[in-house]
């Protein structure tokens, strides 16, 4: 019988487990989210307030399995970097990126992404498959033991972006769990401002999300029109500007949300010009929006080369002067490829066509979303 990776169990499916196959109490289950979670806990001989029969009944039925770490980086700004295998030759990877008053997780939701942005180097990498939830989790634990071992032990994560390897709403099923033990207060006890889900536009999703979890929204646009959007972002092709925004705005009306966070790549020459900015202040303009202005990360074989920062000043001045909320993301660990849209991770079997292919052949057609 193959054992239940305890990891990624959110509570109501963790109480279930002690209830129906061990016979035991609610509140045993209670007691393993805080050593899993609080504790870090990865055997259950170690858990010493759980009774000893209970722990032996553990050890036949359960187990907790986290990735394993094959390399590390660490940047010079002190940006951290982990290559995780997922199996025996898919790898993702996971970054941490420490500021003075809090410390951001970088994770991924897939091995790969097949929303072929053609200025990232994850899409580059074509499409393996979607990250388990203990996939997900287990590099928030992971990170969790790297940083409490590490020679300063101060660094701690606060914040927890899905902005690394994959859409994480093509992942929803997988992704969401994830997220609720990120919030739960016997999990990882991050408020809903505090863990940021990032998707290129998978307009469904962000309406059944908008029902079932209170996260904060980011959303790759990266363009203020639908004809330099399909080249970029391709499944704007199947969900446009107008509808992709109208999602935004029932999310952040739902939820009772603040804004949604819209992220903008600086392209040289192709979306940096002041008519673009004042575009894209005719579009956010009086709504609850946010944009972040990113200097394009460099990969190799990329066409695109980053705008100067004089363009990148001016750009967001344009939008602040015209009522549009922008800043500047500062660049972070690029001197280990762990930069924004530089995480290429080492997807070896790419069993699944690229989203642009498919949608040039059949502008419609789009794979189903679970």
């Amino acid at each position: 019988m193959e054992l239940v990776n305890l990891l990624g169990l959110p509570r109501a499916e963790l109480e279930g487990f002690v209830a129906d196959r061990l016979g035991a109490k609610f509140f045993r289950a209670r007691q393993l989210m805080k050593w899993i979670y609080r504790r870090g806990a990865a055997d259950f001989a170690t858990m010493s307030d759980l009774a000893k029969d209970f722990r032996a009944q553990l050890e036949t039925v359960a187990r907790i399995s986290v990735p394993e770490i094959v390399t590390e980086q660490l940047s010079n700004d002190g940006t951290r970097k982990w290559m995780l295998r997922m199996d025996q030759v898919q790898g993702i990877e996971t970054v941490y990126i420490p500021e003075p008053a809090r410390g951001t997780l970088c994770i991924s939701s897939q091995v790969g992404c097949a929303m072929d942005c053609s200025f990232c180097a994850t899409a580059q990498q074509g499409f393996n498959r979607n990250l388990s939830v203990a996939e997900i989790v287990g590099q928030v634990w992971l990170a969790n033991r790297e940083l409490a071992a590490a020679p300063s032990g101060s660094h701690r994560i606060t914040n927890i972006v899905f902005m690394g390897m994959g859409e994480p709403l093509a992942n929803y099923r997988n992704v969401v769990p994830a997220m609720r033990i990120f919030m739960d207060d016997l999990g990882y006890d991050l408020s809903r401002r505090r863990v940021t889900l990032s998707t290129s536009g998978l307009v469904p999703q962000i309406y059944k999300l908008a029902e079932e979890c209170n996260v904060a929204l980011a959303v790759s646009l990266h363009a203020p029109n639908d004809a330099l959007r399909d080249q970029l972002v391709p499944i704007n092709r199947r969900h446009p500007i107008a509808e992709l925004l109208a999602a935004c705005w029932h999310y952040i009306e739902r939820q009772n949300g603040r804004s949604v966070t819209f992220e903008y790549v600086m392209l040289d020459g192709i979306n940096d010009a002041p008519e673009h900015a004042r575009e894209l202040a005719r579009l956010l303009r009086g709504h609850p929006a946010k944009l972040n202005l990113i200097p394009f990360n460099a990969f190799p074989g990329t066409r695109y080369r980053r705008s100067g920062a004089a363009v990148i000043v001016r750009f967001r001045d344009i939008l602040n002067e015209h009522g549009v909320i922008a800043t500047i993301r500062k660049t972070r660990g690029d001197d280990i490829d762990a930069a924004c849209g530089q995480l290429a991770g080492q997807v070896k079997d790419r069993t699944i066509s690229r989203m642009g292919s498919r949608l040039t052949a059949e502008p419609r057609a789009v794979a189903e979303v679970r």
